[in-house]
């Protein structure tokens, strides 16, 4: 048993989805806590007890940063961990910067949750990132991909193979607490659900734009979610139904009331949104950016349309059919449970700490296929 301290700049979204099946699993396995921004988290839906979650003052500004780095330092003191398992770019930033000079360190494990470098920005943005993951990696016990495609990049751009692996995220099987519809549905029409922030990332203005310049009178987009970091406006189309945020808990039973979800993201490094469907029985329309095409085989449990040519979206959407939609669910259903179950994941986790805590020399290469073949991790 180890103590292990998740680190996480906000708890919304596939990030609470992903540390909460983490949280859970630990928690009989090992002497686990929490630290993440106070303004940007939900303690309300947190799997973990109130005397365990640590809570830091922070906002996407600069004068909050020392603030922040002084805040993981006191509680790296208090509670003493052998394990910093850190969750996103900016956490990943701050922890790694604050040991970078220290000589004695618990056992850092890394995962972006999408790489910074790989975002639809400017060429140089996407350069300092990288150089900056890179040097950053140096203070990285174990650098953790979400995808294939993540762990290829990071490759790419220099991580060193010793250091990283690929594990797919992976939620649990499904809770329906009701089997009442939280919302209401046509059932003669086709019923679309997006779930996820409303940000340029995630494609949302993106989704807007196709439903405000095509009637599709056929369908009526359902809209689970709201903005995180900033306010924006947007022009909701008159087939639109806006719901907000819906607690974590409650996700599998809109998903289970819709025919099929849609995730049109700019860039991403996984898709959570995407395997929850799976789970549900449900197709899921995704763009062809990120790890995507890697969760949807077009044609068998969804569709993948090109993310830059919007008569190629709308041409799909147009062709949605219920029978065909729901064999399509069918079959995402049998590929969730072979790739995508909470249960893998955390197996491969629990082993990438056992070899971390090691201390061991050698190498291996990370696997989204199979439990990484550890035999050692790089502390340099």
């Amino acid at each position: 048993m180890a103590k292990v301290l998740h680190l996480s700049e906000f708890t919304k979204g596939g990030i609470e989805t992903h540390l909460n099946e983490v949280l859970k699993y630990q928690a009989d396995h090992h002497d686990v806590y929490l630290m993440a921004a106070e303004q940007i988290s939900n303690p309300g839906t947190l799997e973990i007890p109130p005397e365990r979650l640590v809570l830091y003052p922070y906002r996407r500004n600069p004068k909050y940063i020392l603030k922040t780095m002084a805040a993981i330092n006191r509680a790296l003191r208090q509670v003493k961990p052998d394990i910093v398992h850190v969750h996103g770019t900016f956490a990943g930033l701050f922890l790694r910067t604050l040991l970078f000079f220290k000589r004695k360190r618990p056992v850092v494990v890394y995962c972006a949750h999408g790489w910074a470098f790989l975002m639809d920005t400017g060429r140089w943005k996407r350069s300092v990132f990288a150089r900056v993951e890179k040097l950053l990696s140096l203070k990285t016990d174990v650098i953790i991909s979400i995808s294939q495609h993540e762990h290829q990049a990071a490759l790419d751009r220099g991580i060193s193979s010793r250091k990283a692996v690929a594990v797919y995220n992976g939620v649990s099987d499904a809770r329906l607490p009701s089997t009442l519809s939280p919302y209401e549905v046509n059932d003669e029409k086709i019923n679309l659900l997006y779930v996820g922030r409303f940000d340029r990332q995630k494609g949302f203005d993106r989704l807007l734009t196709l439903f405000n310049e095509h009637s599709f009178a056929n369908v009526v987009l359902h809209l689970v979610g709201d903005t995180v970091l900033k306010h924006q406006e947007y022009a909701f189309p008159d087939n639109t139904v806006r719901l907000g945020w819906v607690d974590n808990a409650e996700i599998d039973r809109y998903m289970q009331a819709c025919d099929a979800v849609i995730v049109p993201s700019r860039w991403e490094g996984f898709g959570i949104v995407a395997i929850e469907a799976l789970r549900n029985g449900k197709p899921v329309i995704v763009s062809n950016r990120g790890a995507l095409p890697e969760i949807v085989q077009h044609g068998v449990n969804g569709y993948v349309f090109d993310f830059d040519k919007l008569d190629e979206w709308a041409a799909i959407i147009e062709g949605l059919d219920k029978i065909k939609l729901a064999a399509m669910g069918k079959a995402g259903r049998k590929i969730f449970e072979e790739k995508f179950h909470a249960d893998r994941m955390n197996r491969q986790i629990e082993r990438i700490y056992e070899q971390a805590l090691l201390h061991s020399d050698g190498e291996y290469q990370g696997s989204v296929q199979s439990l990484p073949k550890l035999t050692g991790v790089d502390r340099r």
